[in-house]
């Protein structure tokens, strides 16, 4: 039921992924859209979640965001939101070109980076009939503020200067690690982003790159997808919260949740960022989820 495909957005790149079919005749079923968070690639626990949706009865699409893994694009390692809004957009109207996918029933899913790209989708695209967000980034600047020290703001902010006036001259972007085993600078300098990124086994790497675009922070610095929640309604929401999270920390996302209208869910887990992924919490997370989109897609 696991199928590699590859689709393109509306500028012509070829987006990569794996397509799970509900049933093996082909008849229409509800699909559900979903990618993953910054810099990651689709092998990274993702597939857990996309099984237990087609065990469901429903049709799943897992891509690589552009830049990214197996998707095409360059600058390789840019990491930027608003084009991969635009990109989910893409694939939600590739399944829906699709004869076994019943267009008019449609969920999105989006986990950190990405939970807050379908957040903003959800609030635009009303071809949506149901969104999951899972430890979402709601918050950029704020979010931020929490992991870059504050000494080094200059210093950062300095360097997106710098970046901007060196791309115009035609040089290559600046670069920088999305961890550092030597802690030195990087774009997730948190201890539990380390441990994830660098205890993944092989077939859980994919095609990752330990590599972004110095642009790729500041545009997570100007992003604020959380100022598009009020707007979901009435379009079910479901957001999922670690209570130990300080990557996408849990007390942004219950402060935007609270600006979320009817109907929405909350599911808090006790778990830190990345354990909503594995273990104990995804056993608890992952049916839930899918009982949100049954309940709403079937």
């Amino acid at each position: 039921m696991k199928h590699d495909i590859t689709f393109h957005t509306e500028d012509g790149t070829e987006l990569a992924g794996w397509f799970f079919a509900a049933s093996s005749d082909g008849a229409p079923a509800p699909a559900i859209v979903m990618c993953h968070g910054f810099s990651a690639t689709k092998e990274m626990h993702l597939e857990g979640f996309a099984r237990t949706f087609r065990q469901a009865g429903m049709n799943v699409l897992v891509y690589d965001n552009r830049n990214l893994g197996d998707s095409a694009g360059t600058p390789r390692g840019e990491i930027d939101p608003i084009q991969q809004i635009r990109d989910f957009r893409d694939a939600i109207t590739y399944v829906q070109g699709r004869d076994d996918v019943d267009a008019e029933r449609i969920g999105i899913w989006g986990s950190s980076y990405s939970g807050g790209h379908v957040l903003v989708v959800a609030a635009m695209d009303r071809r949506v009939k149901c969104v999951v967000s899972q430890v979402p980034l709601v918050a950029g600047l704020a979010n931020a503020q929490r992991l870059v020290r504050s000494d080094h703001w200059a210093g950062l902010r300095a360097g997106f200067a710098a970046d901007r006036a060196a791309r115009l001259a035609g040089e290559a972007p600046i670069r920088l690690p999305v961890i550092s085993q030597e802690r030195g600078p990087c774009a997730l300098p948190t201890e539990d982003s380390l441990t994830f990124f660098t205890t993944l086994p092989p077939e859980n790497l994919g095609r990752w790159q330990n590599e972004i675009t110095l642009r790729s922070m500041e545009m997570f610095t100007e992003y604020e997808p959380g100022e598009s929640i009020a707007r979901i309604a009435p379009t079910p929401l479901m957001i999922v919260i670690g209570d130990k999270d300080h990557l996408t920390p849990a007390d942004l996302t219950l402060k935007a949740y609270e600006e979320a209208l009817e109907p929405k869910k909350l599911l808090i887990l006790n778990c830190g960022h990345f354990d909503a992924y594995v273990g104990d919490a995804f056993a608890i997370s992952a049916p839930a989820q899918c009982d949100w989109f049954t309940r709403h897609l079937m």
